[in-house]
Order: structure tokens, then C-alpha cells, then sequence
């Protein structure tokens, strides 16, 4: 069969489908490239703003219906789904020019999950595709070499342009540097402020990170040097905050949101993930037990007027993952894996909301 079709047709078509985050249409974001049409065959690629689109399968159907109702009903539509990764850097951006976004993951408070939350995201945005690093910037109380099962791994240097940098490990598909890589992890670290914060910086800065999608730092718990250093010395893109469901939890996590918020700082939060959701036993997967109450922070999100990305249960098998050195995310068989994987693909979709809402804003 020989329709007539050209490109302006396409084109016109795919102006009727919007991004269901972004709420502009395909061909206004330049989401549509090399249309090709060999009739009553159409070609093109549609450019995600994420590997890790939760979205993708709808806007595939959305781009066929269109084609099919406003070009021609036989027409036969191949879409190729690819992605390339936002970021609101400028081309004169010299620190980390390289890195389209830095993601911190922090809490007001100790013990809420922040490092699992950090090492599982980072594990589940890699399994997507995503070139993807992670820092651990808890500095006094390093937890990722562990958790990757690297305690006593150091990492290789190298000489450039007179100074000495190192290469990041890799783990999972994921680059990884920690304090605890350079440091005696069974002593305290017994370092003022100033000297932790200069340890933090040459993390990021005295590192071959090559290209990365995003970049994930762990914070340590609270509102101090650590945290502060990240926020003014680093192009941040957005915050994750970390909490457990109690109001005691809840009461130190605003402070971390307040910090990310505070007029000096502005960096965008882009959601709270409540870990420890919940329990349910193995034998009744059905039932979900509220040990430290439910609801909180879903009532703190509205608050805030932030997504609640996740809510993470109460599983043996993320701490036993962890100390075992893989992280649960790395398991496809294991049923929380799928709760990362969600988390993944939320977070990713907040980036891109924000990192357009601020483009706009900017232009």
C-alpha cells in the first residue's frame, strides 16, 4: 500500500502529544528526532528526558495513536525509545562539567536508612542504563565501602597537570568513592571541621568521574559543616529527603528540609522516601504491620509540597544484602527490588520536572 505522507504530516501529529510530566507537547521539547518514512512505514526516535521513564510504554501508544489518527489509520509507526539525560549545567560550568546532576540523599536525623536509600537508588538508576556515581560523603562514619563489600579496597592514583588523582571504583556499574577507601575504618576519625569538609571536596574535585547522568551523594545525618560545604561548593540539582514514619523522626528531618530550603541555599527538594515503612511477615505478605506509625510522612510531603517517592519496608533482606556487600537492588529475584526500581524511576522523573521548570524559569 502507498500512502502520501511527508514529514510536516509526522510532525504536525506528534505537536497533539504532550510529556505527561512536563505537560508541553513532544516536538516543542525537541523529543522527536530522524523521522524517516518509507511508505506506509514511519520511523523516529523519541528522545526521554531518563533511561528510567516510568512513562515510556504510554508515550510510545500515545505517538502510534496520534500518527494514526491525524496522519493516516494504516500507517505502520517503529518508534526507537532512547533518552538523554537533562541537566540544567551551562557550558561554563568548570567543576564536574561533566556531571548532568548532583542528587543529595540527607536527613536531619541518624539511622533512618539514608545510606541503604543512597546505594539502592544509585544501584537501581544504573540498572536502567544510566551512567551513574555515588560518593559517600558521610565522613566520620563511612558506610558504602562496606555495603559494595569493599573495606579494604584502595584506590589507584594518577599524575595529571602536576597533582594526583584517583580513579573511582566500579561496582554494579556504579563509580564509588568513599572516605573510608583512604582511611583506617576500625579507628575514629578524629578531624575539625575544616578537614573533614577539604576531604569532601576532594572527593568530587581530585577524582577521574568521567561522564556521568547523575551523581549521588550520601550525606551524613544533620545540618552541619558536611551538608553546608555540599550545598554552597557544589552545583546541586535537588535533595532527596530520608525519614522514618515517627514524629520524633520527623521532627529532625525539617531541619535537613529547612536547610535545602533556606533562602541562602535553594536547592530544590524533590521528595521524601519514608523507609521502614512497614512490616509484613514472610509467611503473610499480605498483612503490613505500622511499627512507627503510618502516615507521617505522607502528611509531612503534603506539608512540604514534595512527592513521597517511596515507601521502603521493613526487610531482613536489605540489611543482610548490605552487609553482605550487595545491595538488595542487585538481586532480581527478590520482591523489594522492585519498590528501588519505582524509586528509581521517580526520582528520575522529579529531576527532569525540575530541571525544565528551572530551565523555563531561567529563560
Amino acid at each position: 500500500m502507498n500512502i502520501e505522507i511527508n514529514i510536516s504530516q509526522i510532525t504536525e501529529a506528534l505537536r497533539h502529544v504532550d510529556d505527561p510530566d512536563l505537560h508541553q507537547d513532544l516536538v516543542t521539547l525537541k523529543m522527536i528526532e530522524n523521522i524517516q518514512i518509507e511508505s506506509p512505514v514511519v520511523r523516529f526516535d523519541v528522545v526521554l528526558t531518563t533511561p528510567a521513564c516510568p512513562l515510556k510504554n504510554q508515550i510510545r501508544q500515545t505517538c502510534i495513536d496520534a500518527i494514526h489518527q491525524y496522519v493516516h489509520p494504516e500507517v505502520e509507526v517503529v518508534i526507537n525509545m532512547t533518552s538523554r539525560v537533562t541537566s540544567r549545567r551551562k557550558e561554563t560550568d568548570l567543576m564536574l562539567k561533566d556531571v548532568k546532576n548532583i542528587i543529595a540523599v540527607g536527613s536531619g536525623k541518624g539511622g533512618v536508612g539514608k545510606s541503604t536509600v543512597a546505594v539502592n537508588l544509585a544501584v537501581a538508576l544504573s540498572q536502567t542504563g544510566a551512567r551513574v556515581g555515588l560518593i559517600d560523603a558521610d565522613i566520620y562514619g563511612p558506610s558504602v565501602p562496606m555495603m559494595f563489600g569493599m573495606v579494604n579496597e584502595r584506590p589507584k592514583g594518577f599524575d595529571k597537570d602536576g597533582k594526583t588523582f584517583v580513579y573511582p571504583f566500579e561496582r554494579f556499574g556504579i563509580k564509588i568513592l568513599s572516605i573510608g577507601f583512604f582511611v583506617d575504618q576500625s579507628k575514629a576519625l578524629i578531624w575539625r571541621g575544616p578537614m573533614a569538609s577539604m576531604a569532601l571536596r576532594q572527593l568530587f574535585t581530585d577524582a577521574e568521574w568521567g561522564t556521568l547522568d547523575y551523581m549521588i551523594v550520601d550525606l551524613p545525618p544533620g545540618t552541619g559543616d558536611i551538608p553546608l560545604t555540599l550545598v554552597q561548593d557544589f552545583p546541586l540539582t535537588g535533595a532527596i529527603i530520608v525519614s522514618t514514619p515517627q514524629e520524633v523522626a520527623i521532627a529532625d528531618v525539617r531541619k535537613a528540609a529547612d536547610m535545602f530550603r533556606n533562602d541562602k541555599i535553594h536547592i530544590p527538594v524533590l521528595g521524601l522516601v519514608e523507609n521502614m515503612s512497614y512490616f509484613s511477615p514472610p509467611d503473610q505478605p499480605e498483612k503490613k504491620y505500622y511499627i512507627f506509625g503510618m502516615g507521617g510522612c505522607r502528611k509531612f510531603a503534603a506539608e512540604l509540597n514534595i512527592p513521597l517517592l517511596g515507601q521502603i519496608p521493613i526487610v531482613a533482606a536489605i540489611a543482610e544484602s548490605g552487609d553482605a556487600g550487595n545491595p538488595v537492588a542487585t538481586d532480581p529475584e527478590s520482591p523489594i527490588t522492585a519498590t528501588f526500581n519505582e524509586l528509581a524511576e521517580k526520582v528520575a522523573q522529579q529531576i527532569a520536572i525540575s530541571n525544565t521548570i528551572r530551565e523555563s524559569f531561567e529563560n
